[in-house]
Formats: structure tokens, C-alpha cells, sequence
């Protein structure tokens, strides 16, 4: 067994994770959301680049671009409309609102597409590799692990290098000193909100790409995203992607011990980091 190309795997892997959590990460740093329909709505957004797809005959990649406006609509005015409505000292309502879209979103997609497994199709690239020596890469892999990390580059730049990212910072810090001097946190958290569902639009692009997805299965994406995000630390985006690595080298190698302990090897890596460091590996708030 190469257990270099197995660990260089899992690494690649866990890019793919990174891209999952980046968005859920981002809206929690900020107000402080735990998004239970995130998992739902990367799903959905696979579902639309799909259906431009398939009615403009488009590059998934030229396809996603135009999905990422839409999906920033979406999440901009989900925010506006209903998050912001139940956010406040109490994380039940936000828990239930989400979870309840959750279950929307699932149904809509089922009547719209049905339960049947679908597939962006990417081509030459699906099956395109660089042969490194040691190990053999594929194209695709390189690819998501890259965008991952221009996702947390360009986030990071955002938070710390501009206006807005002051304004975000401010907001999660204080909402109410914040708009003593000018700043309007519904318009912030609504910002944000767009932001992750870009960001939610590119993990969506390599989901449909990679794998077969189907209306069920935003859960699952959830679930690697929230533990992604707590072996990181809440508020540290670098720490995200550090959980996402971890995750996917985790389920690589038990996957090459069994194939029937691939899931089961992550959630113990996660359970490990939470003994160890109950905060996570770089806990970090939004400052």
C-alpha cells in the first residue's frame, strides 16, 4: 500500500470539505448562526449549475459563475427576510427556522428533480491526472484543494483589508455600538449571509463534478462541514481548512484499511481533536 498517495489523497480530499465548512464558518464568525440548511442549499446549488448546464450546453465552471449572482440573491434576501427576524441572545429560533428550511428545500428539490442521482459532467478533466513520481494526482482534486485555498485567501482579504470586512468585524463584535456609528447589522448579516452562498456555490460546482448527489444528501455535507469547522476553531477560516485536511486523510486511510471504515474513520479523527483540544486546533474569533 502507497501510503503517501493515500495521505496525498486525503489531503486533496479535505479541500473539498474545506469548501463545505468555508461558508458555514464564515456566517457563524460573524452572527454567530449555526445554518442547519447549509448542507441543503450546496445541494441546491449543484441542482442549478446543473440546470444551466443543461438548458445552455455551458462549461459547469462558466455555469457556476452565472449561478453565484443567484445564489448571492438568494442568500442576501433569505437573510433579510427570515434569518434576521430570529436572531438574538436564543440560538433555538435560528436552529429551527434553518432546520425547518432544511426540510424545504429537500422537497423542492425532489419535485423538481426527483430522488434519482445526478452528475455535472466536467469532461476531460474527470479523469485527467499528473503523474508526480511518488504519487499520481488527479486534476480535479488539485483543483478543489486550490479553491479552497483562494476561497480563505480571498475571505481573509475581505475581513482584514477592506471596509466591509471592518464592518463585519464590528458587527459581530458589537451590533449595537456598530450601528451607533453608522453601520446597519441587518445589511451586514444580509451581506454575509451572500457571501457564504457564493462561497456555497463553489463547493457546490466540485460536489457536482466529483460525485453523484441527489436531493437527500445536504445532511451528510453538513455534517463534514460542522466538524470541519469545530477541529479547526470556531472563527479561524485557515482552521477550517486544517479540519477539512484532517477529515479527509482521516477517512483515506481508514478507507485503505477497510473500505467499510471510510465515514466511520473521520467522525473518530473529530472526536479525537474534541478530547484533545475541546475549542478546537486554532480558536479564533472575528477581531
Amino acid at each position: 500500500m502507497n501510503w503517501i498517495d493515500t495521505i496525498a489523497q486525503g489531503v486533496l480530499l479535505g479541500g473539498l470539505y474545506a469548501l463545505f465548512a468555508a461558508g458555514l464558518s464564515l456566517v457563524f464568525g460573524i452572527m454567530r448562526l449555526v445554518n442547519l440548511a447549509h448542507g441543503d442549499l450546496i445541494v441546491m446549488g449543484a441542482y442549478l449549475i446543473l440546470l444551466v448546464v443543461s438548458v445552455t450546453g455551458i462549461n459547469p465552471f462558466l455555469a457556476a459563475l452565472i449561478a453565484m449572482p443567484l445564489m448571492f440573491a438568494l442568500g442576501w434576501g433569505l437573510q433579510r427576510v427570515v434569518l434576521n427576524r430570529v436572531l438574538g441572545p436564543d440560538i433555538l429560533p435560528p436552529l429551527l427556522v434553518t432546520f425547518g428550511l432544511s426540510i424545504v428545500v429537500q422537497n423542492v428539490l425532489l419535485q423538481g428533480f426527483s430522488a434519482d442521482s445526478q452528475r455535472v459532467g466536467a469532461g476531460a478533466l474527470e479523469t485527467a491526472s499528473v503523474d508526480l513520481g511518488v504519487v499520481t494526482l488527479g486534476v480535479m482534486p488539485l483543483l478543489t484543494f486550490a479553491s479552497a485555498i483562494a476561497v480563505i485567501v480571498c475571505l481573509n482579504w475581505v475581513f482584514y483589508r477592506t471596509s466591509l470586512g471592518r464592518a463585519f468585524r464590528a458587527t459581530s463584535d458589537d451590533p449595537v455600538t456598530a450601528s451607533l456609528m453608522g453601520i446597519k447589522p441587518q445589511g451586514i448579516f444580509a451581506m454575509a449571509t451572500g457571501i457564504a452562498m457564493i462561497v456555497v456555490t463553489i463547493a457546490a460546482l466540485y460536489l457536482g463534478m466529483r460525485a453523484n448527489f441527489d436531493p437527500t444528501i445536504g445532511p451528510a455535507r453538513l455534517i463534514y462541514a460542522f466538524e470541519a469547522v469545530i477541529i479547526g476553531g470556531l472563527g479561524s477560516l485557515w482552521g477550517t481548512l486544517a479540519g477539512g485536511v484532517i477529515i479527509g486523510v482521516a477517512q483515506t486511510l481508514g478507507a485503505a484499511i477497510n473500505p467499510e471504515w471510510q465515514i466511520l474513520a473521520g467522525h473518530i479523527a473529530f472526536l479525537v481533536v474534541l478530547l484533545i483540544r475541546p475549542r478546537g486546533l486554532f480558536p479564533r474569533a472575528f477581531d
